[in-house]
């Protein structure tokens, strides 16, 4: 079977697309896209639901909007086994982005489009600068309520290839289809200079588990390196994701699983500690959300999490934790809260284990020689459900 898939933008059918489809016999395409396109008398017409009871008759034409292998139908297509012709159009991204006059390299680009919104709130949580392609209950009302308390500008970029297309911001009034979200933490803010597609690489490219020295913390109270490795290891953040980083001190934690791209919100009821954990999270470069008050008491009013790092409080706080996520990780200095917190995790359905770290680094000695300098053990429980 013959198959092109021509992309729509607005404009003019170029004329490969347009010789394409004056030779179509079957034509593939939504209400929208076939009234603004010359049909071909006679051929036969289907709507996008009807994929998969495609006549075995060449040739077809399959219209789309943009560049249809931009999260487009050609995946879908191809999942059915056929290899088509794509003859792509601007994508809607960068329409968008043209409108608004501004780069978009450093632009993560997400779709709510027949999927779950919560990964792409969460990448809007996380990165500076995100562009949403929505869909029917994953639009600007939902993205605008999921980010309630977090500083974002959105954007909507609406009629997109049509007469009327432009970019404004969201005032909660229903955007002209075809349209994408734009969600930036400063829209005036010019971009810096990269060299990989969507801003910073995940993992970033200086590592992680970085040394204490690179966060501003009250002396000693710090999650060490070593024991930052492991917890990282075992919450698993990355784009996409939301992890509650309770007790969060200086918010080391927190600011790096951030650097790995995750949504962080971080609860600290100290204020001095909230004040050194922005100026962490602003030295990282990251976006961290900080809430000052007391777990387990603030959670309820937070936005469901993929993991959960609890480095300071005690069983009440663990379980709540262990009954909000799927993953959960904590820290103890302290050898008689083991029991309970361990029986916490369990009581919420956990499959629980555990390590006692102790790690002893390199100190120099006068002479140029080094010894070994025990750090304090801590013990790491983790529960997976």
């Amino acid at each position: 079977m013959s198959v092109t898939v021509v992309g729509l933008d607005g404009a003019a059918l170029p004329p490969a697309a347009a010789r394409a489809l004056a030779g179509a016999r079957v034509v593939v395409g939504a209400p929208h896209q076939l009234a603004v396109v010359p049909v071909p008398v006679g051929a036969t017409v289907l709507g996008p639901a009807e994929l998969d009871g495609l006549p075995d008759t060449s040739p077809v034409v399959v219209l789309a909007s943009g560049d249809p292998g931009f999260f487009g139908i050609v995946r879908a297509l191809r999942t059915r086994g056929l290899r088509p012709v794509v003859l792509p159009a601007r994508s809607s991204v960068a329409r968008a982005f043209a409108l608004l006059g501004r780069s978009w390299d450093d632009v993560a680009v997400v779709s709510a489009h027949g999927r779950s919104l919560r990964g792409a709130l969460n990448v809007c949580r996380a990165h500076p600068a995100v562009a949403v392609l929505t869909g029917p209950g994953a639009g600007a009302v939902e993205i605008v309520a999921g980010l309630a308390g977090w500083r974002r500008t959105v954007l909507v970029a609406e009629d997109l290839g049509g007469p009327d297309e432009r970019v404004r911001p969201f005032d909660g009034g229903p955007p002209r289809d075809p349209h994408v979200v734009l969600c930036l933490a400063d829209e005036h803010t010019v971009p810096t200079r990269g060299w990989i597609a969507g801003g910073e690489p995940v993992p970033p490219s200086a590592g992680w588990a970085l040394e204490e020295a690179e966060f501003s913390h009250r002396e000693g109270m710090i999650t060490k390196s070593e024991v930052r490795a492991l917890a990282l290891a075992r919450l698993a953040p990355g784009p996409g994701r939301l992890v509650w980083d309770l007790g969060a001190g200086s918010g080391s934690v927190g600011v790096e699983c951030a650097r790995l791209g995750a949504a962080v919100v971080a609860v600290e009821r100290d204020p001095a500690q909230c004040v050194r954990l922005v100026a962490n999270a602003s030295a990282h470069r990251v976006d961290v959300r900080v809430i000052e008050g007391q777990a387990p008491a603030v959670l309820s009013a937070l936005p469901e999490p993929d993991a959960v790092f609890v480095g300071g409080g005690g069983p009440d706080v663990v379980l709540a934790a262990a009954r909000a996520s799927p993953r959960v990780v904590v820290t103890l200095a302290a050898l008689d809260r083991l029991a309970p917190c361990r029986a916490a995790l369990r009581e919420a359905g956990h499959h629980v284990g555990g390590v006692q770290l102790a790690a002893s680094r390199f100190a120099e000695l006068p002479d140029g020689s080094v010894r070994l300098a025990a750090t304090n053990p801590v013990l790491l429980l983790w529960g997976r459900r």
